[in-house]
């Protein structure tokens, strides 16, 4: 069994803005404290769509990073790193692609839903059609068994398992697999082979998936077996072949709706974003021009806070006092939009002098974004290298 890790990417599209950090970044912030995390910059991934435009790439990178750390992304506790820097991904992608069906590719929900929603660009390219491929290896070159993902991810990470059962099925029956994994049993001392050999029969003849956890478990707590042999066991086990790619699960992640300027889901590409790092001038004329409840047109009508984006913001950003307060004002028309959205104002300008003050050391010295992004590398290359290694073997491609 390979070592618990969670992985997760963002694409460096531009500025982040609040959606970005109250939907992925505060996630991240929490999962590094409970689990080994590696989390990267998908420069790839944006060539996908901005393939006429890779200038803007780079910058889009720098920022993006400082936007990371000035959230808590602590590099101390997760590895960051660049995912052109690993080349070891496309070397993954690449040999995925010899034995990944083409309909599989064309059926990912994303596949269409971005052709018609970027319908002035080009897509007709493999790059785009092959992104939910280059995606699953970036999760399995890791062997990351946890990928946070939203609810419309995950058909992305049902396809990467897909893509490793597939794999583990072609190129996992090494010769003499049998011989191999009974020879592996015995390494285990007489009393634990003959509860591994039961709880085999017990899963395998029976069903019992209680057999099959403690046979795991069984295994994890085994200390003086070889990673080849630990991954024979548990593929001898459940009665496959030799595991090389781990199948990962999808960990939904829960985060507040924070609504764009104008009501509609936060994007760039609807210019109704609040940036991160935005100066208190900027962030409080946007937020008192936003979009209300439109049955308040005067002062004196009374709203509905549910039919009001500004309300979402208090749901984030304001205590069980303030938002009661909200709450029956706007019901009442006891207070008008501009009252009910000041704590909001000073509730985010509160939050952006954080990341502001938190983000200076990398924005006087580059060389600090650089240096961390240099080791996270080198870290990254080093597990993607494994991996590879068990690749080439599998498929005939180390040469001795």
């Amino acid at each position: 069994m390979y070592a618990e890790r969670v992985l997760s990417g963002m694409r460096p599209t531009g500025r982040l803005h609040l959606g970005h950090y109250h939907g992925v970044l505060k996630n991240w912030v929490k999962l590094q404290e409970e689990h080994p995390c590696l989390f990267f910059a998908a420069d790839w991934h944006a060539l996908t769509t901005a393939y006429d435009t890779p200038e803007v790439i780079e910058d889009h990178v720098w920022e993006m990073l400082i936007d990371w750390l000035a959230a808590g992304v602590d590099p101390s506790q997760a590895t960051l790193f660049i995912q052109s820097r690993v080349p070891e991904h496309a070397e993954l992608h690449l040999l995925l692609s010899m034995m990944c069906p083409l309909g599989w590719l064309e059926r990912v929900p994303s596949y269409k839903d971005q052709q018609d929603r970027l319908g002035g660009k080009d897509l007709g390219t493999y790059g785009f059609l092959g992104y939910p491929l280059l995606q699953a290896a970036d999760i399995l070159i890791y062997r990351a068994d946890t990928v946070p993902v939203g609810e419309d991810q995950v058909p992305h990470v049902e396809m990467t398992r897909e893509v490793a059962r597939r794999f583990n099925h072609l190129y996992g029956r090494e010769p003499g697999f049998e011989d191999k994994a009974r020879d592996a049993v015995r390494k285990l001392g007489s009393r634990r082979a003959r509860m591994y050999a039961e709880l085999r029969v017990r899963f395998q003849q029976d069903g019992e998936e209680d057999a099959l956890e403690q046979a795991k478990a069984l295994l994890e707590e085994t200390q003086n077996l070889s990673l080849g042999d630990r991954e024979r066991l548990y593929g001898y086990l459940e009665g496959n072949g030799k595991m090389i790619l781990v199948e990962p699960d999808s960990l939904l992640t829960e985060a507040p709706r924070i609504p764009g300027l104008d009501g509609q889901k936060m994007s760039k590409s609807h210019n109704n974003t609040i940036f991160l790092r935005e100066d208190d001038d900027s962030v409080a004329r946007k937020i008192r021009t936003m979009q209300t409840d439109p049955a308040r047109a005067r002062r004196t009508d009374p709203g509905d806070p549910d039919k009001c984006p500004v309300w979402q913001f208090h749901v984030v950003y304001s205590d069980e006092s303030t938002r009661e307060w909200a709450q029956n004002g706007c019901r009442s028309a006891g207070i008008g939009c501009i009252e009910c959205k000041q704590p909001v104002v000073d509730a985010v300008i509160k939050e952006q002098a954080g990341l502001r003050e938190r983000a200076r050391p990398y924005i006087e010295d580059p060389s600090l974004v650089r240096n961390i992004l240099a080791d996270g590398c080198e870290r990254a290359r080093k597990l993607a290298q494994e991996t590879m290694r068990d690749v080439r073997e599998a498929m005939g491609l180390s040469y001795g």
